[in-house]
């Protein structure tokens, strides 16, 4: 049994990296339960190939297929200023696009080590820039896509110029999306804006990203690759109902994290916040080194 996705009919909502995976199951699922959902992804003939897939299951559902480079700062804020544009509240932001262990550094556009650039970077600045949509919203949601991999934040080398590690760029990205859900539940609740800050994570899902991330070059060690094999799995559909749970749910708690029951598999269920992701003070000062990286910033209080 998997979640099923509580009537959503008047909303809209943002999936990035929907062309795929949890993000594809993601759209799936609030389409059919009604809502106006925009598949937000790099390339956009993958999006309208998803599309495609998802109104073959739901026929009546609305789904826009736009642009978004996560890796791109030009592209993030062009696309936030379309759906400003819009002039339409936006319920749900839901960050879910990212890439997985590289095993080679590479940059983004911006200069940015690429896992941190796309993983935390871009959504910290959609997010900021979607703010105004957002708060017109009744009750919106932010949900932010962690693991349950994650490592500290060395902001002596917060880009990987020295030292680069596959999985510790992967885990230090994810340690950060998570710092930004609780921060942001912090500022929400100070700025008493009515807005629900969520984390969740998706176990260990049957996803390309893992696959993916020799896309720019390099292979994945041989025991990374056995360990990923050997790990329990559940559907991508299934490591997406973390999320879902977390954007639709009417029980979720401001700055809630949540994750498959089992740990790595399961029904969605509460999931404990580890002790660095509630650190205040890191978060607070990663807030204020994305600000100042992105050029982004929250809104006059």
């Amino acid at each position: 049994m998997t979640y099923e996705v509580p009537n959503q009919s008047g909303k809209l909502a943002i999936v990035t990296g929907a062309n795929s995976g949890t993000g594809k199951e993601a759209a799936r699922k609030l389409a059919g339960a009604g809502a106006t959902v925009i598949i937000a992804v790099r390339t956009a003939a993958k999006g309208e190939q998803a599309k495609k897939n998802i109104l073959a299951t739901h026929p009546r559902a609305d789904v826009q297929v736009r642009r978004l480079d996560l890796a791109d700062q030009a592209s993030v804020k062009e696309f936030a200023n379309a759906v400003i544009a819009d002039g339409r509240p936006v319920d749900l932001l839901l960050n879910n696009a990212g890439v997985m262990m590289l095993p080679e550094r590479h940059e983004t556009v911006d200069g940015f080590e690429m896992q941190l650039g796309t993983n935390f970077f871009g959504p910290f600045a959609l997010t900021m820039r979607l703010l105004p949509a957002l708060l017109k919203a009744k009750a919106p949601r932010v949900v932010t896509m962690s693991s349950s991999n994650q490592a500290p934040i060395d902001f002596g080398n917060l880009n990987w110029e020295r030292d680069y590690s596959p999985i510790g760029a992967y885990a230090r990205s994810k340690l950060a999306d998570l710092l930004l859900s609780q921060q942001l539940a912090r500022v929400a609740s100070a700025r008493g804006w009515n807005l629900l800050s969520l984390g969740s994570h998706p176990g260990n899902a049957s996803t390309s990203i893992f696959e993916n991330g020799t896309q720019l070059g390099g292979r994945q060690p041989l025991l990374l690759r056995i360990a990923a094999l050997i790990t329990p799995r559940h559907s991508a559909e299934a490591g997406a109902d973390p999320m879902l749970y977390a954007a639709t749910a009417a029980d979720v708690t401001q700055g809630g994290y949540y994750g498959p029951r089992f740990g790595m598999v399961g029904r969605p269920a509460s999931a404990s916040v580890s002790k660095r992701g509630q650190d205040e003070e890191v978060a607070a000062r990663l807030w204020a080194e994305a600000e100042r990286i992105t050029g982004v910033a929250l809104p006059a209080a």
